[in-house]
């Protein structure tokens, strides 16, 4: 476990460090996403800032409260459903048309929905789960690329638990619970694999968050969600990972040289100091650039490694990029 106080000190360094760095947070309205986006306004110098939201009355009000913590700071909210590629590409076109980089992509949109489909054709959840996160990473990655001090995508999800992929039901429809954590979890770290192959300047992490108190499950319906929220109720109190504490831990994600491409990076974030090391990448390899990341900056097991090793070896990284790839394209299609 990386000690909350090292977590601590590395944040409380951000502001020494580069500035007027350029970050977007999607999902950022409830839970990880907006304690993040706060802890980031807390320490970064003179920061823009895009937060990307369903709720407009949450977006307004985390956007006055960063300005509170950083007057000199820029902060714009959008909102949007991106469960609609056509509402990523929109906002994608809004950042580019007033960026000339992005340093910081945080990816937390999500949802406890298991049923239902877009407007598009895509299954509900694996729409935010899947496909809208790897369209804003390929929108974004040309804007992240050239960028100097920072050049990071973290996703937070289900990392470290990936398990088997079901390519007959890629979309997870029809999946159980936990089979469909462990395939959207396994199809997150390869197609952050895949981002990285085509980019390899650009550091990617994927990271389980721990249990931590959000508002993901808001608007969810049926016995099965009414089942879950009075479990996470009763069991919040013992296991909950206090909001303040997830965003610094996830600050540290984005900005730590910890999880950059290596002891050469020139644009590896904050500086490591004595006993922090580059942190083990997803192909079992130090500083590789792509990580799967416990709630306490662990790397994977053994064990997952290996799974990921064999997915590599059957070609998953790339048939898992297609996918994503055709399927985004047949909802664009749809309109």
């Amino acid at each position: 476990m990386v000690a909350l106080d090292i977590v601590e000190e590395s944040n409380a360094r951000i502001k020494h460090g580069p500035q007027d760095l350029v970050a977007v947070f999607v999902g950022a309205t409830n839970g990880v996403g907006e304690t993040t986006v706060r802890q980031f306004a807390k320490y970064a110098t003179r920061p823009r800032v895009y937060i990307i939201g369903r709720s407009e009355e949450a977006g307004n009000r985390i956007k006055r409260e960063c300005e509170d913590l950083n007057p000199e700071g820029t902060f714009v909210f959008i909102q949007r459903d991106t469960s609609l590629m056509r509402n990523v590409d929109a906002v994608c076109d809004e950042i580019r048309k007033k960026e000339k980089v992005v340093n910081l992509l945080f990816l937390s949109v999500g949802t406890l929905e298991v049923d239902g489909k877009t407007e598009e054709g895509l299954h509900y959840a694996s729409a935010l789960t899947i496909y809208a996160r790897n369209r804003f990473i390929m929108n974004l990655l040309p804007l992240l690329q050239p960028a100097q001090s920072l050049r990071r995508v973290v996703s937070v999800y289900g990392a470290t638990f990936e398990g088997q992929i079901r390519m007959d039901d890629f979309q997870a429809s029809s999946l159980g619970l936990m089979a469909k954590q462990g395939h959207t979890a396994s199809v997150t770290t390869l197609a952050l694999e895949a981002h990285h192959q085509f980019a390899p300047e650009v550091s990617f992490v994927h990271n389980f968050p721990g249990s931590v108190k959000s508002g993901i499950d808001r608007g969810s319906i049926g016995p099965l969600m009414r089942t879950l929220k009075t479990i996470f109720i009763l069991l919040a109190p013992l296991v909950d990972i206090p909001l303040e504490e997830a965003g610094d831990r996830h600050l540290f994600l984005c900005t730590s040289a910890r999880y950059s491409v290596g002891s050469e990076d020139e644009a590896a974030g904050v500086p490591l100091t004595d006993g922090l090391a580059l942190a083990r990448g997803s192909d079992g390899r130090v500083g590789s650039g792509v990580y799967s990341i416990d709630a306490y900056g662990e790397s994977a097991s053994p064990k997952v490694e290996r799974l990921l090793a064999k997915f590599r070896s059957e070609n998953a990284v790339q048939r898992v990029r297609d996918t994503i790839e055709a399927d985004v394209k047949r909802a664009l299609a749809s309109d």
